[in-house]
Parts: structure tokens; C-alpha cells; sequence
């Protein structure tokens, strides 16, 4: 009976240690943090009307981006995220020019990775990716509904993505020379025109809105900036 117990004890504490180990290390309520956004949008850049927060949820009507009035690097962004059916959108960072960002910018996909539309599309089109450029390990994002969490890292060059809890991408920007193909070899879309090793590694984080029909909602968003 006491060796069953000693064995008992010892699982706990070993899936104790292995969840810690898959936890993000971060403490987003710390005096560290900030929130990405004034609850009432007036720190923020967007086309009027079209972004809002109803009980701390954020979420947009259109396909239009909002973004911060700052410029950020080297940073953590924490926030959780909701998919509905078919949603496809993005965190974005290192954006130098918010009129033409697509190709300016990085962008951290979002999306229903359910939807057959996304499951058939590449891997870098689906939810932790960097878009058309690194795909995720695996697919860990929840079932339209449900809330997921992503911690975004960037660091100069040094892009880490956390999702619910696991760490799923890792991008070294310097390592993409071209805006045609992928270090890998795949094709990179023709709208991603400018090498990710020659982007600024400072600028505007942006959120993407309600793209392809679906919507997208975000709540808890929150900053640390980094030494």
C-alpha cells in the first residue's frame, strides 16, 4: 500500500512538472505588463467604427487592421483569442508602414485550423504560423468557441510563438533572404514581396479583422517590453 502511494505521489508530481514545463513562463498581471490597449481604444489606430470592446472582448465589423500609435521592439505580446467558424486572422508585428502591411510586416497567423478552407490551405496559412513562411509544429488551437492563448516573443531578429501553452514556431528572421522562396525551398505568396531578413525589427503591432467573412475576438491583450 505505501510503495502504491510513493508511486501515486511520484506521477503527480512528475505530470506537475511536465504541465509546468508546457506553461508559457510569463506572469501577464505583473507590474511588468501593460495593456496592449486603453480599454476604450483611444491609444489605438483604426478606421472608426469598425474595431470595438463589449465586456472586455475586442473585436472588429471589417476586414481592417488596428494597431498600436507606438512603435515596439524586442517584446512580449500575451493575449487570448476566440475563432469562429472559418476565421482567418493575425497578430502582426514589425510594421513599418501600416497602409501597405503586408508586405512590411510579420504576421502571426490566426486561424479556424477546422474549417475545411484552412485545413486544405498550406501549413504556413494555418493558426501559429508566420505567414507564408514557417509553419507550426502542430495544430493546437481550439475549436471555434472556445478561448486559446498566444504568447508572440520578438526579439530582434528572433521570432518565438506560444500557443495554449506550447511553444509551436521559432522564425530567425535573418535567415529569409528571399521574398520567393522559403530557406525550405517552398514558395512564399507573391504579395510577401520584401525579404523578412531586410525588415526593420522595430515598429506598430496590429491585429487583423473580420477577413474571409468570419470573425475574429481578442481579449486580455497585454505588452512587456524587454532589455
Amino acid at each position: 500500500m505505501r510503495k502504491l502511494a510513493f508511486t501515486s505521489t511520484l506521477c503527480f508530481l512528475m505530470a506537475a512538472l511536465a504541465q509546468a514545463a508546457e506553461a508559457p513562463k510569463l506572469h501577464p498581471d505583473s507590474a511588468d505588463w501593460a495593456p496592449l490597449f486603453k480599454p476604450d481604444l483611444s491609444d489605438a489606430v483604426a478606421p472608426e467604427g469598425v474595431w470595438s470592446v463589449a465586456d472586455g472582448v475586442l473585436t472588429a465589423t471589417e476586414d481592417q487592421c488596428i494597431w498600436t500609435a507606438k512603435d515596439y521592439e524586442n517584446f512580449t505580446v500575451d493575449l487570448e483569442f476566440k475563432t469562429a467558424e472559418g476565421t482567418n486572422s493575425g497578430v502582426i508585428v514589425y510594421c513599418s508602414d501600416t497602409k501597405n502591411w503586408i508586405p512590411n510586416s510579420v504576421e502571426i497567423q490566426i486561424a479556424d485550423d477546422f474549417a475545411k478552407k484552412w485545413a486544405d490551405s498550406p501549413k504556413t496559412w494555418q493558426c501559429a504560423a508566420v505567414f507564408g513562411h514557417k509553419p507550426a509544429t502542430k495544430s493546437l488551437v481550439k475549436k471555434p468557441g472556445e478561448w486559446n492563448r498566444m504568447t508572440v516573443t520578438c526579439q530582434g531578429q528572433m521570432i518565438s510563438i506560444v500557443l495554449n501553452g506550447e511553444q509551436v514556431n521559432e522564425m530567425d528572421m535573418s535567415k529569409w533572404t528571399s521574398a520567393k522562396t522559403n530557406p525550405d525551398g517552398s514558395e512564399i505568396p507573391p504579395w510577401l514581396s520584401k525579404p523578412k531578413a531586410e525588415l526593420p525589427t522595430k515598429g506598430k503591432i496590429g491585429l487583423q479583422g473580420k477577413h474571409a467573412g468570419a470573425p475574429i475576438y481578442f481579449r486580455n491583450l497585454k505588452i512587456k517590453e524587454l532589455k
